[in-house]
């Protein structure tokens, strides 16, 4: 405070005076001695300040040691207090635990004693099984001894009977003529011919039971199949006719020296056969589609009159892209007539090639096409698929586009090339088994074979050669000839059936059914033919004497 009024004053002073020095007496001015004294001041209030606050400190200090000393007292009251609770909990506890433990103990002395009266018991009735198993085991003992005893004096008596047998086989042999081999030989050569006879007769019935069943409904589906489907037959050839304007013709067709007919000859690969008729010139091949693009060359050459090698050879190329396009025409209308769809292009250029080719001299695209339309109709009489019957019977002979050009049977190259396309894995099994090559698994491979052999077997739908025919027959009296039992064959109807004459001591009425059936399965493992093959059997027994 006097500071603060030493200041005021030197302000006011100033204030007031600003242009007279303050003086002492001693010559020094007021604010030089003024200024220790304020430092002085200044020093001991700074002073004071710290010794306030420390002072303060000190006290909050000895104040909060007394609230932790009270504190501390009192936890230790609490935990005196907790100590003995817990002492008091703990004596209560070991008395329940000692009771608990004496119930269990008697608890558990009980159950002991139950126990131990029970395998008392146990041990009495083990004792009493034991003792009656000794005595079961000695009566076992005895029983053994006795049956050994049997079984020794039965040994005496099979021995004698054995020897009594061999005696007894001795004399009967002696007595019979025959020994035990033969008579057992005999004995089941007696028992094989009437097991033979039975199963003969049993066959018989179970055919006639089938056919009773089954012919109707066959006769019925096939007739329907067949009145529905007709097609056109073809006769085979092998010779093209063109006809010429004139004779004149003949002449400008061979050429100077000629050189148009070897032209045309080697371009083609078809024999020009130019001779006495009047205005014709005959086209010989036995590739017809060769053959077929000669005779629309040599028309074009014909109607166009220029006919000269490099002429030829123009026109040969033309006919022959005609032809190729008449082919895959050809392929896609018999798709289109037949209802299947979605083949490969390559496979409609080969159904397309089948209107050039010819089996016995049917034609084998309209082959297809029926069997195709045969094996569908028949397939929707049966409920089968009738869209794959269609597709595996127009597909059945693919093979034939392609046989002169690969090794191997038509059944095996058609299968392979519907293979190789993609076709439908029961297409491919039909057209392997519509030979019989393969047993038929599917409806529809079967649907397939019994079109084929009606479309082939329709009268004047195939034809054969007469060395081929007279072959076929002496095949088939041959085959018929070397069974046991016959006497003589003969095939008649064209082949289409085989009569046989059975010896009566040989094979008896039963037997017959046997030995036809063998060889009708003969018959068709060895020769190929078109529909079907009957095998008719003649048993006949004279009785012949005279009245002298």
């Amino acid at each position: 405070m006097r500071t603060s009024a030493y200041v005021i004053y030197i302000k006011f002073n100033s204030r007031h005076r600003p242009n007279d020095t303050l003086k002492t007496h001693t010559g020094v001015t007021k604010i030089d001695f003024l200024i220790p004294i304020l430092i002085v001041a200044a020093v001991v209030f700074l002073l004071l300040n710290i010794v306030s606050f420390f002072a303060g400190i000190s006290y909050r200090k000895k104040i909060a040691e007394a609230e932790i000393g009270s504190a501390e007292e009192h936890a230790k009251a609490i935990i005196s207090d907790a100590e003995k609770n817990a002492k008091s909990k703990q004596r209560e506890l070991l008395l329940e635990a000692k009771e608990e433990n004496q119930k269990l103990r008697a608890a558990a002395d009980a159950e002991i004693k139950d126990r131990r009266r029970e395998i008392s018991q146990q041990e009495k009735r083990v004792n009493q099984k034991e003792e009656n198993l000794d005595r079961k085991t000695e009566a076992l003992e005895k029983k053994d001894q006795a049956l050994n005893h049997k079984m020794r004096e039965l040994e005496k008596r099979e021995s004698e009977i054995d020897e009594v047998k061999e005696k007894q086989l001795a004399e009967l042999e002696r007595i019979s003529g025959f020994t035990a081999q033969e008579a057992k030989d005999m004995l089941l050569k007696d028992i094989e011919s009437q097991t033979r006879l039975e199963a003969a007769i049993m066959v018989k019935e179970i055919e006639q039971q089938a056919k009773e069943d089954a012919e109707k409904n066959a006769k019925n589906i096939v007739a329907s199949s067949i009145q529905k489907v007709a097609a056109d037959h073809v006769a085979e050839t092998t010779v093209s006719v063109v006809n010429l304007p004139s004779d004149e013709m003949k002449g400008r067709i061979i050429g100077r020296e000629g050189r148009n007919i070897r032209t045309l000859e080697t371009l083609t690969g078809v024999d020009l056969i130019i001779d006495d008729t009047p205005e014709a010139v005959i086209l010989s091949s036995f590739d017809p589609i060769r053959r077929e693009i000669a005779r629309v060359a040599l028309e074009k050459l014909i109607v166009d009159g220029r006919i000269h090698p490099a002429r030829i050879e123009e026109t040969v190329d033309k006919s022959r892209r005609e032809v190729e396009a008449a082919i895959k025409q050809e392929g896609e209308a018999a798709t289109f007539e037949t209802g299947v769809h979605g083949l490969h292009p390559e496979i409609i250029k080969l159904l397309g090639k089948l209107k050039f080719r010819t089996s016995y001299g049917q034609n084998v695209l309209k082959h297809s096409i029926e069997v195709s339309h045969l094996a569908g109709v028949m397939a929707g009489e049966l409920g089968c698929d009738i869209t794959l019957a269609k597709r595996a019977g127009l597909l059945h002979d693919i093979g034939k586009a392609a046989d002169h050009e690969i090794e191997g049977s038509h059944v095996t190259i058609g299968a392979d090339i519907a293979k190789k396309y993609k076709e439908n894995k029961d297409v491919v099994h039909a057209i392997l088994a519509h030979h019989g090559d393969v047993e038929a698994e599917t409806l529809v491979a079967q649907l397939v074979q019994a079109a084929d052999a009606i479309s082939a077997a329709r009268p004047g739908a195939r034809r054969e050669n007469l060395e081929t025919y007279i072959k076929r027959l002496q095949k088939l009296e041959e085959i018929a000839n070397n069974f046991d039992g016959v006497d003589k064959s003969y095939a008649i109807q064209a082949g289409r059936e085989i009569r046989v004459m059975i010896k009566p001591d040989i094979v008896n009425d039963q037997g017959m059914i046997l030995v036809a059936k063998d060889i009708a399965k003969k018959i068709e493992s060895e020769l190929e033919y078109p529909g079907q093959i009957k095998v008719s059997l003649i048993r006949e027994t004279r009785a012949v004497d005279y009245a002298k």
